[in-house]
């Protein structure tokens, strides 16, 4: 069973076909639920006060300011990348707004998006960080996480083409990291290899700073900034049905919206007639997929990090349609416990104690695990330490029954 499960999630990683692409594309034209954090239009709750920053190495001949145009409601940020002489290097100067941003934790997996406009497109170092999770938001970026203490500043590239219209500049929150030079602003670890340098549900919740670079190429910069905004992947507000085919849904209702770990930004990955569900309708509700699994590890995926979210309590895992309560963990073991059964199988792993047995329906003999809705949860694999329910994420996020 365990192997099949294996076979089958590897087969279906492997498959791209051609129906899966072209719902991805109609997904991507959606809107996406967008979090503004940081305007100049006076709003309350997003309206902070930034001030322009110089190099600080000792001859730093860069220098900028920061200035609002309270009637065209954006900000200016205007000056000149010089080189430090004692470096031969270009330093940098950039601003930074300090508050308590908005809570941006259901973006993650979406982008960071800047609205903004440049008399110098040409500029080729233009960056944008944040900082969470760290006590010094100040301290953190500008030491990009080369000095001890100082991880939790995020930060990433963009550029800007020319024009003199406002334009939308989108920047995925898996190209920041908190790894970064601070001699030259260049990242020393990417998120795509190490998910560790990766922002997470919880940095996003707790964004205490905001900053817009001109680091590590020389040149006069002028950018005029409107707005900037987490943004949501567009495929979770995108899909028009939460339901399989009625012949083929086991489902007493829709899969939720808003799936939490970020779940509801997965797609199908298996093809063919469930090629434009979403992972969590696929593989929790679609009966054609019944012996099918989520990835393998997908809840170590950079966006999705469930481990990194649960803190020392028991966290209640809820179904994905109806919202009962299905398991609850770690009982009677430690978090670091739980994490190693996980990692042991690649899927989450539930114990005798942990499982809300009035919701969760086991047949032993076939090793299927469905909720008391028709949920379709994942499979029962007792090992050498007794029964154990190994689970399908994407069906044990839900948001508890109102």
């Amino acid at each position: 069973r365990y192997q099949r499960r294996v076979r089958e999630s590897v087969r279906a990683n492997m498959s791209h076909t051609t129906s899966r692409l072209s719902a991805f594309s109609i997904l991507l034209s959606a809107c996406a639920a967008s979090i503004p954090l940081a305007t100049w239009d006076g709003a309350s709750g997003t309206t902070f006060k930034f001030v322009e920053l110089n190099d600080p190495v000792m001859g730093g001949q860069s220098s900028g300011t920061f200035t609002v145009n309270a009637s065209g409601k954006f900000g200016i940020f205007d000056g000149e990348v010089k080189d430090v002489p004692s470096l031969k290097a270009p330093g940098f100067i950039k601003t930074a707004g300090d508050g308590a941003f908005p809570d941006a934790s259901s973006t993650l997996g979406g982008d960071m998006v800047l609205t903004v406009r440049s008399t110098t497109a040409s500029y080729a170092g233009f960056r944008v960080s944040f900082a969470a999770g760290t006590v010094s938001p100040s301290y953190s970026c500008a030491g990009g996480g080369s000095i001890p203490f100082s991880r939790g500043c995020f930060k990433a590239k963009f550029s800007v083409p020319a024009g003199d219209d406002w334009s939308t500049i989108r920047v995925p929150f898996t190209s920041f990291s908190d790894k970064w030079s601070p001699a030259t602003g260049e990242h020393t670890a990417e998120c795509k290899d190490d998910a560790d340098v990766c922002p997470t549900a919880k940095s996003l919740a707790g964004i205490k700073r905001v900053e817009i670079w001109a680091e590590g190429a020389l040149g006069k910069v002028h950018l005029e900034v409107q707005s900037v905004v987490a943004e949501q992947s567009s495929s979770l507000m995108a899909l028009e049905t939460k339901r399989p085919p009625a012949a083929y849904d086991s489902c007493t209702a829709a899969v939720q919206e808003s799936l939490a770990f970020n779940i509801s930004t997965r797609m199908d990955t298996f093809g063919g007639g469930s090629a434009a569900e979403s992972m969590a309708e696929s593989v929790c509700c679609d009966l054609r997929n019944k012996l099918r699994a989520e990835p393998q590890f997908l809840f170590e995926a950079p966006d999705i990090q469930l481990f990194a979210q649960l803190d020392n309590g028991v966290h209640t895992f809820y179904d994905s349609v109806c919202g009962v309560p299905l398991f609850r963990a770690p009982v009677n073991r430690t978090l670091a416990e739980f994490e190693a059964d996980t990692n042991e199988h690649g899927w989450p792993s539930f114990r005798t104690e942990e499982v809300v047995l009035e919701n969760v329906k086991t047949d032993t003999k076939t090793g299927l695990v469905t909720s008391s809705c028709g949920t379709h949860l994942g499979s029962y694999l007792p090992d050498d330490q007794g029964p154990r329910w190994c689970m399908d994420l994407s069906c044990i996020a839900g948001k508890p029954a109102q």
